[in-house]
């Protein structure tokens, strides 16, 4: 039985989706006008980790993740490079499919973008506007919070609350400081579309909310993203959604935390990310979603080269146990027995728990440092098999690993030579060097009267 924290309810609640053995899932993908950085790459990776899950777990996934491609910060972008908001665009949703790509994120099933659903979310709100929940000033059209009796629920907040805190620019037609725009007026020098209200173009919140009901229907089941979306944009996605067929939207709110630098969120605003390209380079894709992965997707996290050593560490340790099942059982194979099934209903237990990835973990290195005490080729090939079972969710690369291991494999039989060679002529200055050069390579080194063997570590 699958649990999810329902950031709705703030319970966690048991899966039941509106179709048997089917989840349809959508996901708030970036605004393109830069290459994606740590923090988006985080809802990217869980919920890529969590719709494999779920795929593992017998549902079929209908996956939607967007890209806005039309708003101000893409429009000052273009501007400055002094190209149309499309080119660019186009740029960085090709480079974050290059990005998602390496990081081993799946193509969603679908990856709709704003501009090829002008019409609907025209059409989304004239209908909004027939029903009395939206309205017109100027070329500008608000959603009137007033008339949705549900404002806040999402957010847990108080409507009343929120204006008495609210200020209204003088220039600003709305009625309701809580009113948000549904369609913008068109500003010189901007795309624009023709409309029942004049040129213009959509508002950031309709746009999600059009896809969406295009996609997958009126209501469907999960609606992720990061936590920082929750408000204003999931709440108002909700209200207009909710206002305009007069059904439940969605039934599970699924948000990520943040991922901070020094306390402070990782965003272009600050000024402090960290682009995924640089962490590709510089830690690698196995080491980047190991440390995406490693706390609870709910729980903020922080960025560091400290926690991405420690990542990097970590995935290391499972490489090594693989290599370590491959030495001792050789082409050994047999059928998985009582002893897969208590660990596989482990892996469950703790997945199907809100996906809850470091108590997986948690049993996932638990297997490794069995497997490296364990000489019994039954339960070794069992682990070898679960493990790889188990990558189905997770998302490693092990192929990557192995062949960049294989490749290191005679530069360290050759330190290993020259070091025996300076214990022969007693230059155990020198000897002490390439171990402990060795070992900043994660190799550790075994000395016997049958000579000198060698591991990862």
């Amino acid at each position: 039985m699958i649990r999810i924290t329902n950031t709705l309810s703030g319970k966690k609640e048991e899966l039941r989706t509106l179709e048997p053995n089917r989840v349809k899932m959508y996901v708030c993908g970036p605004t393109v006008y830069n290459l994606i950085h740590v923090g988006n790459a985080r809802p990217a990776v869980v919920f890529d980790s969590f719709r494999r899950y779920l795929e593992y777990r017998g549902y079929s996934v209908t996956y939607t993740q967007n890209f806005t491609d039309i708003d101000d910060k893409i429009i000052n972008a273009s501007n400055e490079e002094g190209i149309s908001s499309k080119a660019l665009s186009d740029r960085y949703i090709a480079e974050y499919f290059k990005d998602a790509c390496a990081l081993g994120v799946r193509p969603a099933t679908f990856h709709p973008r704003t501009t090829d659903f002008v019409q609907e979310i025209i059409e989304f709100v004239k209908d909004l506007e027939k029903k009395g929940f939206a309205y017109e000033r100027n070329g500008d059209v608000y959603f009137d919070v007033s008339e949705f009796k549900n404002y806040g629920e999402l957010s847990h907040r108080n409507p009343e609350d929120m204006r008495a805190g609210a200020r209204i620019e003088v220039n600003e037609a709305k009625d309701d400081p809580l009113d948000f725009t549904l369609w913008k007026a068109a500003k010189p020098n901007e795309p624009s579309w023709d409309s029942p209200w004049g040129k213009g173009r959509p508002g950031w919140h309709i746009e999600c909310s059009a896809m969406s009901s295009s996609l997958l229907g009126d209501s469907f089941d999960i609606h992720a993203g990061g936590n920082d979306l929750i408000f204003p944009h999931h709440e108002n996605e909700k209200a207009q959604s909710e206002a305009r067929t007069a059904k439940k939207w969605v039934s599970y709110w699924m948000h990520n935390g943040m991922i901070s630098v020094k306390k402070e969120k990782m965003s272009k605003s600050v000024g402090n990310i960290f682009n995924v390209r640089q962490a590709l380079k510089i830690y690698g894709a196995n080491a980047l979603r190991m440390y995406l992965l490693s706390k609870h997707y709910r729980s903020p996290i922080e960025f560091s080269s400290e926690r991405m050593e420690e990542a990097k560490a970590s995935f290391k340790r499972i490489v090594n146990a693989l290599e370590e099942i491959n030495k001792k059982i050789g082409d050994f194979s047999c059928k998985e027995d009582a002893f897969s099934h208590e660990w596989r209903d482990r892996m469950i237990e703790a997945l199907d728990d809100d996906f809850n990835t470091p108590q997986a973990f948690s049993t996932l290195f638990e297997m490794v440092k069995l497997a490296h005490s364990s000489d019994d080729k039954e339960k070794l090939y069992q682990m070898k098999t679960l493990i790889m079972e188990w990558n189905y969710f997770f998302g490693f690369n092990f192929e990557e690993s192995s062949s960049s291991s294989s490749k290191a494999e005679p530069f360290i039989e050759e330190l290993i030579k020259l070091r025996n060679e300076a214990r022969l002529r007693k230059d155990y200055k020198q000897a002490d060097k390439i171990r402990d050069a060795l070992k900043s390579l994660n190799v550790e080194i075994r000395d016997s009267a049958q000579g000198t063997t060698w591991r990862w570590i």
